[in-house]
């Protein structure tokens, strides 16, 4: 391994320990995942040295890269098996579909801006994350010629959970989505069983907003 990527790997082992396992995260297949990610190889080449930082950052087209304890929490908050198939709304830079890929079955992620979907699906390739489809589309309609999801996840605040993707969520589902206006949101959880959706309140945060006909408007 040379001096650059070991440079990096020290900095997500860095990531983990005080971000990620420091605040609360358990799940070992979610601390593993984030152990694995090039989580700089998801930002510019300008920006790769603060990729490990407890911040987001910008990805272009007004959208970021989440803060990776965010990243975590929502992750272990799917409770993702390695058979799951996981719907993601809002590809952005991909770094989120990447660390779900490293634990499940099959990611499908929805991205609506076209660079991002592009330079997305390049990288995915690049790594070789051939367990991710990818389309260019509006998210807040879901996928609905591959559901039911085992678990689904969006990356973008949303005035209310789109009516699409509650549908779309297999019995036993997962849903996680932030939910609120377009300045703040709560981080909802949702599951879905044979008695109907049970909700569960994460907490406070704050996402760009979710474009689309179940979202926010341009």
């Amino acid at each position: 391994m040379d001096k650059t990527a070991l440079k990096f790997e020290r900095m997500r082992e860095d990531m983990v320990e005080n971000q990620i396992i420091s605040r609360g995260i358990s799940d070992p297949k979610v601390i593993a995942a984030m152990l694995r990610v090039p989580r700089h190889l998801f930002v510019s080449d300008a920006l790769m040295d603060q990729a490990y930082g407890d911040f987001p950052l910008p990805i272009g087209e007004q959208q970021t890269i989440s803060q990776p304890y965010i990243v975590a929490e929502m992750t272990q908050a799917l409770n993702l098996n390695e058979e799951d198939r996981v719907l993601e709304i809002g590809t952005g830079s991909g770094y989120q579909a990447a660390v779900i890929a490293e634990i499940v079955y099959r990611v499908y992620t929805i991205e609506r801006i076209h660079e991002l979907y592009v330079r997305a699906r390049t990288l995915f390739d690049k790594l070789q994350y051939f367990n991710i489809v990818t389309r260019y589309s509006d998210g807040t309609l879901g996928w609905a010629a591959e559901s039911p999801f085992d678990a689904i996840i969006v990356t973008a605040g949303s005035p209310a959970v789109p009516d699409f993707l509650i549908s779309q969520l297999a019995k036993g589902g997962r849903l996680v989505i932030p939910v609120g206006n377009q300045d703040s949101q709560d981080l909802i959880r949702l599951y879905k069983d044979d008695k109907g959706i049970h909700e569960t309140n994460l907490g406070a945060c704050r996402f760009v907003k979710l474009v689309g006909e179940q979202g926010w408007k341009e």
